[in-house]
């Protein structure tokens, strides 16, 4: 059988959709003259914007960090700019989801990554940040048994100098006494704000300057892939570290330099796919109807490269994750900000005696990366019509 086809499909992507003209809502389309999803978008952007404002300039120690303020406006863009149309175009969104359940490695991957997302976003709110407590250090997993030098130290029962595991602490704990499931919990936390922030600037940015340089070309081309050029051929990594030497380690550094110098394989591959579609013939219908270049970037080139910056985004996502863990892992982060790679480099010294301490975070880390790639495959299979359908 043919490969099916996304439905109500305008390009070759079929990253947009054409509703007939009874289906369209036309109560939604008023106000303004602004669909609701824009109304709202500007609602909330305002709201957001007044409330950092108050946060930054009216308090004098900010309620919120600088990272979880970028946390937030990341959930917004991912609330407006994906759940909102997936929820919208019922009928696409069920074809990508045919094509996406067919890797059952990447339906378990994203099933994992939803709950490491949920408990990362919503864990730390009501749970408290892991303490130091020497009293209770090297405690073993639930379910496990370790000898113990000091039985009077052990939290759980001792029974013939063996120290037993306790629900308190099902994960065990680290040289200094902190729980490893909500140091555990913690890096989830820290995970996600970096990747998914870190995702976020440079989708935006590698995608705007790709859509121009393909749309203008030219000078402005040039220009700006000249740039590019420059741009990754200067180290991060040094810039990171003189950076982190000058001023305080923080995770917003880390998230805002990768994040703001990190974009231009993107912009690359977006201008790739832009030159393609540059060349449509709905591209020179609107510019010959009047359009504007901004609108015309924005409604036509933007949306026929989505697929691929979903994808690409998806892959990236697990890159930045692993660049915060060896950073973390080489001391070079907030030490008060628990993270994976903290808690493996603790723990590296007592692997023959108290293994868990490294092997859990690692663990997760390791899952947590393989089901972005998972799902990464799976999305590109999905999104690009290209592939192979239904036998």
């Amino acid at each position: 059988m043919a490969a099916d086809t996304p439905p109500g499909s305008t390009s070759a992507t079929g990253s947009a959709s054409t509703d007939r003209f009874e289906d369209v809502d036309w109560d939604e389309l008023g106000g303004l003259g602004l669909p609701r999803r824009t109304r709202y978008l500007v609602v909330s952007a305002l709201v957001y914007t007044a409330a950092v404002g108050y946060d930054v300039f009216l308090t004098e120690d900010a309620l919120i960090s600088g990272t979880n303020w970028l946390f937030l406006l990341t959930l917004l863009a991912g609330t407006f700019f994906v759940a909102w149309p997936l929820a919208e175009n019922k009928r696409l969104t069920a074809y990508y989801w045919r094509r996406f359940k067919k890797n059952r490695a990447a339906v378990v991957s994203a099933l994992y990554l939803l709950v490491v997302f949920v408990l990362g976003t919503f864990g730390p709110l009501f749970i408290a940040k892991p303490e130091l407590n020497v009293l209770a250090a090297y405690q073993p997993p639930m379910f496990l048994g370790v000898d113990s030098s000091v039985p009077s130290t052990c939290v759980g029962t001792v029974a013939d100098g063996v120290c037993q595991g306790t629900w308190k602490y099902p994960l065990g704990t680290t040289s200094d006494g902190k729980g490893i499931a909500r140091l555990v919990v913690f890096g989830m936390r820290v995970s996600m704000q970096v990747g998914l922030i870190t995702m976020l600037i440079v989708i935006s940015i590698g995608t705007v300057v790709g859509t121009s340089a393909a749309y203008f070309g030219d000078l402005v081309d040039e220009l700006l892939m000249r740039y590019v050029d420059i741009q990754q051929t200067f180290p991060t990594f040094f810039l990171f570290l003189i950076v982190t030497y000058l001023f305080k380690p923080s995770l917003f550094l880390l998230i805002t330099i990768f994040g703001f110098l990190g974009w231009g394989g993107i912009a690359r591959l977006v201008r790739s796919e832009a030159l393609q579609r540059r060349e449509e013939e709905y591209i020179r219908a609107a510019e010959n109807a009047g359009a504007s270049d901004g609108w015309i970037i924005r409604r036509h080139l933007m949306p026929n490269v989505s697929n691929t910056v979903i994808t690409a985004a998806t892959l990236l996502i697990p890159s930045f994750i692993l660049f915060e863990a060896t950073f973390a892992f080489l001391g070079l982060t907030d030490p008060a900000t628990p993270s994976w790679g903290q808690v493996i480099a603790s723990g590296r010294g007592d692997l023959d005696s108290a293994w868990w301490i490294a092997t859990i975070p690692g663990v997760f880390l390791f899952c947590t990366v393989l089901a972005f790639n998972f799902v990464g495959d799976a999305l590109r299979d999905a999104l690009d019509p290209r592939s192979e359908g239904d036998a």
